[in-house]
């Protein structure tokens, strides 16, 4: 009845009258909605090692258990999966086996201590790697947060999960109770593992608690803290939010076959990007004298149909006016998005017949990061007056259509060390 918010009243009996019960009216469960102000996807990564143990276990299955109920899952809000942390990670549940509170909270009770070493480098990288997948329940354009509880310190490395953690879009925070006193620090591993385990090391994602026996109080900031959209750094990478302009030089030195090959290799670099209509995106410009607009930033809304596009361009031949191209572009493919965000990878492969200095400053102005690749006959100062700085990481040169492959991961990984650092 307070569900309902209904009430009733009985008028009391005449004596000597059998007294009727009321009929009582059946309660509807109505399912909840959800915090629609804290609409993300969590995974909470528990500590269940030897060094941790079943009592303190228990208290760490009370905080989350309290920390679930506040954040207030729901279809239209969070949703929380869990994880242990052992010997190796064990997924619990997934993000969309429990939408509604009460489930959530029942799961979480039943989950049984494991036992083992504290591999929380593992479970990050377990995480990182395949629990927020579609597959897996994981929302599309919704923040991705990895909050990692943990007691003392880890048995293992947390670097290279966390910078693939980062590299994915998932802001991970570090809970951390009863932190190595000065006499254990001897025993620890790394001891920068807090700073190098979470997102970003601003002291917003790291979180201390002393003890397991005073976790009460901590539950609201921490809610407050992981439903904070703005303090998420972490959401937007190079994968799922650069914009990437492909110059592709159409003349007639080219030739069809190795106008192919040039289109395999932007392939190559378009598949490391999560492309869609909310995430990275793609863009293609084909010169000789003339420009032509293959196909705008906006025009595909997911990676399949998008580098099916860029792989059936026609060969154009003709000359090479590789200025008069890089003006076009920069006006063309570019004029509806923001600078830091913007990449422009330029492949040619010989003389331009008009002035380059100019227009690539005037790209580079703009807030556009250009990247140049050079095949047989390009000279090696258009290259390098075409790059962005430093020009050795962003200049590349290559004497057959066959090399261009190699510099893939080489472009893909400036790409992201540039996009990091302008956002």
């Amino acid at each position: 009845m307070e569900l309902t918010s209904e009430t009733s009243t009985t008028a009391l009996p005449a004596a000597g009258q059998p007294v009727k019960k009321p009929l009582k009216k059946p309660v509807k469960k109505v399912p909840t909605s959800g915090n629609k102000d804290c609409q993300m996807d969590i995974a909470i990564v528990i500590d269940s090692s030897n060094n941790i143990g079943q009592r303190r276990f228990n208290l760490q299955k009370n905080f989350v258990t309290k920390l679930a109920a506040m954040l207030k899952v729901g279809p239209l809000g969070p949703h929380v999966g869990l994880i242990q942390a052992s010997d190796s990670p064990k997924t619990e549940f997934l993000l969309t086996n429990f939408t509604q509170p009460k489930e959530l909270l029942f799961a979480i009770k039943e989950v049984s201590y494991l036992g083992g070493d504290t591999n929380t480098g593992k479970a990050i990288m377990h995480t990182a790697e395949s629990f927020f997948t579609q597959d897996n329940g994981g929302r599309r354009g919704h923040p991705r947060v990895m909050m990692v509880l943990i007691d003392g310190w880890p048995s293992d490395d947390l670097e290279q999960a966390a910078i693939l953690a980062r590299e994915s879009g998932i802001n991970v925070f570090l809970v951390s109770v009863a932190k190595p006193a000065p006499e254990e620090l001897s025993l620890v591993r790394d001891k920068d593992y807090m700073k190098k385990a979470v997102c970003k090391d601003n002291g917003f994602f790291n979180y201390l608690i002393p003890s397991w026996f005073s976790t009460t109080k901590h539950v609201k900031p921490l809610t407050q803290r992981i439903c904070s959209l703005d303090g998420l750094l972490c959401s937007k990478t190079c994968y799922n939010s650069a914009n990437i302009g492909f110059l592709i030089d159409g003349s007639s030195s080219v030739g069809d076959g190795n106008f192919r090959l040039v289109l395999e290799f932007l392939a190559g670099i378009a598949q490391s990007f999560d492309i869609s209509d909310i995430g990275a995106r793609i863009g293609a410009v084909q010169f000789t004298y003339d420009q032509r607009l293959e196909f705008g930033l906006f025009d595909h809304h997911n990676k399949e149909d998008a580098i099916n596009a860029l792989r059936r361009i026609p060969y154009m031949s003709g000359g090479t006016a590789t200025g008069a191209a890089i003006t076009y572009t920069t006006q063309n493919l570019f004029r509806r998005t923001g600078p830091g965000r913007n990449f422009l990878i330029v492949v040619t492969d010989g003389q331009s017949y008009d002035d380059i200095g100019g227009p690539a400053m005037a790209a580079h102005r703009q807030g556009i990061t250009v990247y140049s690749v050079g095949v047989a006959w390009a000279p090696l100062e258009d290259l390098k007056l075409m790059a962005s700085e430093p020009k050795n990481s962003h200049a590349f040169f290559t004497r057959e259509f066959t090399g261009l492959g190699q510099f893939i991961p080489q472009v893909v990984q400036g790409i992201c060390r540039d996009f990091t650092e302008n956002n």
